[in-house]
């Protein structure tokens, strides 16, 4: 129950989108995703490294984690370093792939004020 002193807040629906400005949304989402492939292809040594370190961190954390024995944490991780031109492959190829619609997807919700 609101006192007479008590104020409430207005809540203000937005407008829907008119046909114009939908239609205008997509299409400037499209270029926005052409353009973050662009830019993928363009950084595919930057994204490589980046697969790499990731790898590199991620390894060695996983293997803390899952071989408690010191002797053959050691070796798991001298081992570790042998399919990493595969999983390189393997990553990169799914970066392409999926990033640039996933990164287009993010800035959207971003700008939707959702």
């Amino acid at each position: 129950m609101l006192t007479h002193n008590q104020k409430t807040a207005k809540v203000v629906s937005l407008p829907q989108l008119t046909p114009e400005e939908k239609r205008f949304q997509q299409e400037r989402m499209r270029d926005i995703l052409l353009l973050v492939e662009n830019l993928a292809m363009q950084e595919e040594a930057t994204i490589k490294l980046i697969i790499d370190g990731l790898y590199d961190v991620g390894i060695i954390n996983m293997i803390n984690k899952k071989v408690p024995n010191p002797t053959i944490n050691k070796l798991a991780k001298f081992v570790a370093g042998t399919p990493k031109p595969i999983l390189k492959i393997i990553a990169w190829r799914w970066v392409k792939k999926n990033a640039p619609q996933k990164i287009a997807n993010w800035l959207y919700r971003k700008v939707s004020f959702k």
